[in-house]
């Protein structure tokens, strides 16, 4: 039974999805901001009992507040709120802070490599403006009909793990 998805006003949402590696990263990067603020406050305590005058002082121990602070906020933005949004006109990628606008009518088609497990979305006839989707590969299905929901001339078309290697082969 094949369902369609009715062209939608409020948006459909898509959370990005990481690797291990990159979670691994960020919990790096976050117990280093951790560090860092607390050797910057042990630092910054044994400054106050020193030379609590120093311009040069104060201006070291605003900027490394700063930096950990700002650094810990976009990992933390990075990864609570990074997702694919569709809505009527646009498609969005959302990634922590950092937002990308691509227009629906721009979206020439949407391919799924089966083989490498990836989805990509095209903006142009010769496959060089691309968008690559990371999501969940039980939502692809779900992405797909939703884009095509919002804009029935985009193209779906899908290939298999042999037809990829054959690919691979003649590019050797």
């Amino acid at each position: 039974m094949d369902t369609q998805i009715a062209p939608q006003s409020t948006p459909a949402r898509f959370r990005f999805r990481f690797s291990p590696l990159m979670i691994v990263l960020c919990t790096l990067g976050l117990a280093l901001c951790s560090a860092s603020f607390g050797l910057t406050t042990w630092r910054f305590v044994l400054f106050l009992q020193q030379d609590p005058f120093s311009i040069y002082g104060w201006m070291r121990y605003v900027l490394l507040y700063a930096a950990s602070i700002t650094l810990t906020v976009l990992i933390v933005a990075m990864l609570i709120r990074s997702e694919y949004k569709v809505t009527p006109t646009h498609l969005s990628l959302r990634f922590g802070l950092i937002v990308q606008k691509f227009e629906i009518g721009s979206i020439l088609s949407v391919h799924l490599f089966r083989g490498a497990g990836k989805l990509a979305v095209y903006f142009d006839d010769l496959k060089t403006d691309f968008l690559n989707i990371v999501i969940r590969p039980e939502s692809y299905d779900t992405f797909i009909r939703t884009l095509q929901a919002q804009n029935d001339r985009i193209a779906f078309t899908f290939s298999t793990a042999e037809e990829e290697a054959e690919v691979k082969k003649k590019k050797k």
